[in-house]
């Protein structure tokens, strides 16, 4: 082996993980764009007993180094769920990171690409950090501002990497933007106002002093409602729990709506404030001043990511989702937020682009999702 050659080695100790984790500080070094995550999430992420994740799959993670350096990171997943689900025989790719160079890009894909086609799977997909209910996809479109809250970031050339070392895109997911000075479209204010007259639909914001009904009722309508879209995995009793209590002292209960016919859950429109705003500050450390930071820098949080919207299939089509989009904006904007982005949107969801469009949304970031063969 040349003094220069890649070597990968798997992810054993403490001091591994450290340095996984660690890891894309030296990539985004300078980078006014990038959000560092919380280590101690990162950490938590990693850990096979506290990640729902690895109650029914698995997960190895690998770091490339030259000449004793760090020079790159990936993580191979198996997720059972997904090939269940979809009838698939497919592996992942996630938690990717690696300077400018193809050699590096390479040796760390094809350990993941090993990794999958020991477990007999065909094809590898990426970069997914664990599954669609994560945050996933390549950010290939709108570099000019920072990620919002539960979304990737990354340097402008992984696009070039994952081409010359034979990866395709397979699906683009869409962010929209939309400025509070846009005034929503008279149309859509009609017919919001006209439904919540009509329709037997009651639509009602979250009840925090119920919480954990509220959660039971969102998992029956989360499940019911993506369960035909491209790559989605319905999440576990024990997922959902995990993502409850950390979504939680981000909820800001004005902005997330249930909709109820005669008591039974049809819908669910949950807006998070953009968090990133004020973890961005804490350099991914809360102790001993990032917890401060955060708290000091989420007063001037002015935006909000609208992330999921969804109604079960016998109700679709009635215009419950005009009435979640209204009720967002017009309270939303009464309460100071300026901007909003709605993410992500499947290329091919025809209905919720229209919807996004409609608004007065534009798409101001792009993420791609890619395949390679094994």
């Amino acid at each position: 082996m040349g003094s220069n050659s890649v070597e990968i080695a798997k992810v054993e100790s403490n001091k591994e993980i450290r340095e996984f984790i660690k890891f894309p500080w030296k990539v985004y070094k300078g980078d006014q764009y990038w959000v560092p995550p919380l280590i101690v999430d990162m950490k938590n992420m990693m850990d096979r007993d506290k990640c729902p994740f690895f109650e029914h799959s698995e997960a190895d993670f690998f770091l490339a180094r030259r000449n004793g350096e760090t020079v790159g990171r990936i993580a191979a997943i198996l997720n059972n769920r997904h090939n269940l689900v979809h009838n698939d025989n497919i592996g992942f790719f996630g938690f990717f990171e690696a300077l400018n160079d193809a050699d590096v890009a390479e040796r760390l894909l094809d350990t993941a690409c090993e990794w999958c086609r020991k477990k007999g799977l065909s094809r590898i997909r990426g970069p997914m950090n664990y599954s669609q209910n994560d945050t996933c996809g390549l950010l290939v479109d709108g570099f000019d501002s920072s990620p919002v809250v539960l979304m990737t970031y990354n340097p402008k050339y992984y696009e070039n990497l994952f081409e010359e070392i034979g990866l395709t895109k397979v699906m683009d997911l869409y962010a929209y933007y939309l400025s509070a000075d846009k005034k929503m479209p008279d149309r859509l204010i009609r017919i919001a106002e006209r439904l919540k007259k009509e329709i037997e639909v009651t639509i009602r914001p979250i009840d925090m002093k119920d919480f954990w009904g509220e959660v039971e009722r969102v998992k029956a309508v989360y499940n019911a409602a993506w369960a035909p879209n491209w790559g989605f995995v319905p999440l576990t009793d024990s997922e959902i729990k995990h993502l409850a209590i950390e979504l939680k002292p981000a909820i800001d209960p004005d902005i997330v709506f249930m909709a109820e016919h005669k008591g039974n859950p049809v819908g669910f429109s949950l807006a998070l404030p953009d968090f990133n705003m004020a973890i961005k500050h804490a350099n991914g450390r809360l102790f001993p001043t990032g917890l401060l930071k955060i708290l000091w820098n989420k007063r001037k949080i002015n935006g909000v990511r609208v992330i999921i919207m969804g109604v079960i299939p016998e109700y679709q089509k009635r215009g419950i989702d005009s009435v979640f989009y209204w009720e967002t904006y017009r309270i939303g904007v009464n309460k100071g937020y300026r901007w909003g982005e709605f993410s992500w949107i499947l290329e091919n969801n025809v209905m919720m682009n229209r919807a996004a469009r409609m608004m007065g949304a534009h798409v101001y970031k792009t993420y791609r999702v890619y395949e390679k063969e094994l």
